[in-house]
């Protein structure tokens, strides 16, 4: 592609819907010469650690199950974007038989577990009040230097070698998604960079840059390498080329759905989102911050709701399998093979969503849980010819018995969506 303007169709930018395609996806096409629909697509969702261990049960599932190399496109956001980075990390050593890979569990497992157990969040953001110190910077450069080695974004599978790997962040200045991947990244109402060389780590720390302790994270682009697009209005704008202030991009979509919405035909849903939990009026809401972590909690809430609505907008065209931290498996069309009490997706949804050292139970016990949730989903509404599991990733930590705790969490009518 020149840096010249692209010309396109008027009709692709028309219908912008929570349940269409979003006009940064319809430029996708322009990145795109195999003339092939993609199948498979993969949604990680937000949700700090808590997310990450969960998603990694959802993907040793789907690689037990022989589609891991079926999925052509993999998007991610805040902590499903660092889940999803490491398993980008380590793709080109991945040991195929069929659709398995056969040394998942020894390549990539490991990793998200290590991560769990590191104290990242509060020295990054207490250094980060150091003037002149960024917190997603300093994140950035820790998961870069202890888990991505250098890895950019041209270092991904290209298309064809295995499924586009897309970040999402939330662009500051135009309120718009902010997309990292192979072929290009940028928002659409600025422009796109056409095989950025960003570091996967500093896409991922922009995912998951929350605000306001860890964001934003400044990235600094050549404004001249930005191309002009179909519906880029603000391309003119050449601040705005050449600086973007990027927060966790779950204050835009916290399901990470847009991406795979309209490209993809089937979906793949991994939700990590928890339930609010009850916090009555007290003295603690005089504080500004509490207030604010509050009320983005709310929004998060509702945006999950309402994009989780939309997917049955579109279920006759696309097929989809939903499966959540609230998902009880014990409940579901196709049932799990293993015990589950009913306490569990009550708990493990509130857990932590901090970047800090998971109980090596917890950890266990979020990983099972995605495994199991994914699992009944899947053979519910994908792929119904499946064969049930046989084991849990970890035999110690079952679901049979009630959790170490209750928790007091708000009604969520949507638990069984």
């Amino acid at each position: 592609m020149s840096n010249a303007a692209v010309t396109m169709s008027p009709e692709l930018l028309t219908g912008e819907t929570i349940a269409e395609p979003s006009p940064n996806t319809r430029l996708d096409d322009l990145f795109d010469d195999s003339g092939k629909p993609e199948e498979y697509g993969l949604a990680l969702s937000g949700g700090g650690i808590r997310a990450t261990l969960f998603h990694l049960g959802a993907i040793l599932r789907i690689n037990e199950m022989g589609h891991l190399r079926e999925i052509e496109r993999i998007a991610s956001v805040s902590g499903g974007a660092i889940g999803a980075g490491l398993l980008a990390r380590v793709w080109d050593r991945l040991e195929w038989d069929g659709g398995r890979a056969t040394n998942l569990k020894t390549v990539y497992q490991p990793l998200v577990m290590r991560l769990a157990g590191l104290p990242l969040d509060i020295p990054i953001v207490l250094l980060g009040l150091i003037p002149f110190v960024s917190p997603a910077r300093l994140l950035a450069w820790v998961l870069d230097l202890l888990f991505f080695r250098g890895l950019t974004l041209q270092d991904l599978p290209k298309q064809g070698d295995g499924p586009r790997f897309i970040f999402n962040a939330s662009d500051l200045a135009t309120g718009t998604l902010f997309r990292f991947s192979q072929p290009y990244m940028g928002t659409y109402l600025v422009g796109l960079v056409e095989k950025p060389t960003v570091k996967v780590a500093v896409a991922v720390a922009a995912s998951a840059a929350f605000p306001p302790l860890v964001s934003p994270l400044t990235l600094d682009v050549d404004p001249d390498k930005v191309l002009d697009v179909p519906g880029a209005r603000l391309h003119h704008r050449r601040d705005l080329r050449s600086r973007f202030a990027l927060v966790d991009g779950g204050a835009y979509d916290n399901l990470a759905l847009e991406p795979i919405t309209g490209p993809c035909h089937q979906y793949l849903v991994s939700d990590a989102g928890g339930n609010i939990t009850i916090a009555p009026p007290s003295p603690r809401w005089w504080s500004w911050t509490l207030q604010v972590l509050r009320t983005l909690d709310i929004a998060v809430s509702q945006d999950r709701a309402l994009r989780r609505s939309a997917l049955f907008l579109t279920k006759s065209d696309h097929p989809f399998a939903l499966w959540r931290t609230l998902t009880d498996p014990s409940a579901s069309k196709v049932r799990t093979p293993f015990a589950v009490d009913p306490g569990w997706p009550e708990y493990l949804s509130t857990r932590s969503t901090r970047l800090w050292p998971f109980a090596m139970d917890d950890r266990k016990w979020l990983v099972n849980w995605g495994y199991v949730t994914a699992d009944v989903m899947l053979r519910t509404w994908i792929w119904k010819d499946a064969d049930p599991p046989l084991a849990l990733p970890f035999k110690d930590a079952t679901f049979e018995n009630p959790p170490p705790k209750a928790v007091d969490v708000a009604f969520d009518s949507e638990r069984q969506a």
